[in-house]
């Protein structure tokens, strides 16, 4: 009897400690789905600390590595040397990404990089050559087998030519080594082979402006923010509030053309909010981060996964379909670059009026209209050129109105 009520008791037991259990894995698990969905939403908020004092530091560490030969570029000189690249201020960390301001010549300027050291990119090198055997043994059709191997990695795209064309590295001398693995950090970041693939062909994308080991430089445009009224800062714009947005209206729509027509293959915006544009003083809209930028290879390579439903096949703000008969998301995107700016930026300028009242009223409700019908992913969905056209005749119409205002 006594070892029956020992069995219970320790069944008992049991089931008080298997209760205990899954309630505790019930929990955990529920904190691990809230801060999944907090990254997803926020994937900043367990960035770095950015501050200067480590910025500084890492700026220092590859002058140091510069100076030893390790690495090269056409910015190590002014940067590390001649005192003509100064650093200004931390922008942000972010999963590794590090993004500072920095004075050149006199020119505001960004340096970034996907890693904060120049030794965390894997070395240049012929899958299993010996390390002596790499260097200046590399011939340069090797070399450029490798570099097109990770632009098809980094973009989907076939490298045809030398498009990182100034950064390739020269035949021997005292640099060679320290050129081909700075070039080869470069190539292992996507914004950066992306960038230079689009160098020269558009003025909506950023131009590289020079190197140094693995952190690159571009232009400095202030971001635009949620926080401005006009989504970007107009200090200093030659025209009123309701012109400079029907400017950038028109300069968002060209971007649009330009990115879905105008390169070998369409470019896909799957990240659209005002931080990762900027404007330029005649207002012509720039694409300052491009990190979720992607050529149509590329997207469909992302958008082919396994699915058990729509919800299954959205890439932030790139979606197409799940095919059930065969649990697919289909490789073709379903939304567009323009239904994404239309939802994203448009809606903030046109949801209301446009804030005079040199804009009547009637085509102030028209492009209301329009860019409801735009933006509605769940709506029918109108022919894109024929909405692409219909947005550039009214705000074409907007700026006609604007401009006999002024006279």
């Amino acid at each position: 009897m006594a070892r029956a009520a020992g069995a219970r008791g320790c069944r008992r037991r049991w089931r008080c400690g298997r209760g205990a259990l899954v309630a505790c894995a019930a929990w955990t698990a529920g904190w691990v789905v809230a801060a999944a969905l907090l990254l997803r939403a926020h994937p900043g908020a367990l960035s770095e600390r950015c501050t200067d004092e480590k910025s500084r530091r890492i700026l220092a560490a590859l002058c140091q590595d510069y100076r030893g030969g390790a690495l090269a570029g056409d910015l190590c000189e002014d940067l590390c040397v001649a005192g003509k690249l100064l650093y200004r201020r931390c922008l942000y960390y972010n999963r590794g990404k590090k993004v500072l301001q920095a004075d050149w010549r006199g020119r505001p300027i960004i340096l970034k990089s996907k890693e904060e050291a120049f030794s965390s990119f894997r070395p240049p090198g012929l899958p299993g050559a010996p390390a002596e055997d790499q260097g200046p043994a590399l011939l340069e059709a090797e070399l450029l087998l490798l570099v097109a191997g990770e632009v098809r990695s980094a973009l989907g795209l076939e490298l045809a030519t030398r498009g990182l064309g100034p950064l390739w590295p020269g035949h021997g001398g005292p640099r060679w080594r320290g050129q081909l693995a700075s070039l080869w950090s470069l190539v292992q970041q996507e914004e950066f082979v992306l960038l230079s693939v689009l160098q020269g062909l558009s003025p909506h994308a950023l131009p590289v402006l020079g190197s140094c080991g693995h952190f690159y430089a571009v232009e400095y445009l202030a971001a635009g923010s949620a926080h401005h009224r006009a989504l970007f800062p107009l200090d200093g714009a030659p025209r009123g509030r309701a012109r400079a947005v029907s400017d950038m209206a028109l300069s968002f729509l060209d971007l649009v053309r330009q990115f879905d027509h105008g390169f070998s293959h369409r470019l896909h915006l799957c990240d659209v909010k005002p931080e990762n544009f900027a404007i330029r003083r005649d207002l012509t809209v720039v694409a300052i981060d491009v990190d979720m930028a992607f050529f149509e290879p590329k997207m469909r390579e992302i958008l082919e996964q396994n699915c058990t439903g729509d919800e299954d096949c959205s890439f932030f703000d790139c979606f197409s379909r799940c095919d059930l008969r065969v649990h697919r998301c289909g490789a073709q995107r379903a939304n567009s670059n323009l239904q994404v700016v239309c939802d994203k930026i448009f809606r903030h300028w046109f949801s209301s009026t446009l804030g005079s009242s040199a804009v009547s009223l009637r085509l102030q409700r028209q492009l209301r209209e329009a860019v409801q019908e735009c933006a509605d992913p769940g709506g029918p969905r109108p022919a894109a050129p024929a909405m692409f056209w219909k947005l550039r005749r009214l705000l074409q119409a907007a700026q006609r109105e604007l401009r006999e205002a002024e006279k």
